[in-house]
């Protein structure tokens, strides 16, 4: 990231405020990842019996990391598929020019 494209930014994450330095063009993402949390964790508040912040966010964590695992194993899944129904394309084609 070079100097002129980075910006500081403040995101407010559970009602603390970090000081961040991103490159200008992920502003928005950051931002709107940022509400997105926020949103996840007023959820969290309403629906379960916590503690504290932390309690919070250990769940979102969970859930995050959890939907993590799930979008890698379709995309292997994904790529495993598309390997396959390349190499019969590929078999296809060599059995076609062939002929």
């Amino acid at each position: 990231m070079s100097g002129t494209d980075e910006i500081k930014i403040n995101v407010v994450i559970a009602e603390r405020s970090y000081r961040m330095t991103i490159n200008k063009a992920d502003e928005a993402k950051v931002l709107k990842a940022a509400e997105m949390l926020n949103d996840r964790i007023k959820s969290y508040k309403q629906t379960y019996d916590y503690r504290d912040y932390q309690d919070l966010l250990s769940m979102l964590c969970l859930q995050l990391a959890t939907l993590n695992v799930k979008y890698e194993s379709d995309a292997a899944y994904k790529d495993q598929r598309m390997e396959q129904k390349l190499d019969e394309l590929s078999t296809l084609l060599s059995e076609n020019i062939n002929s």
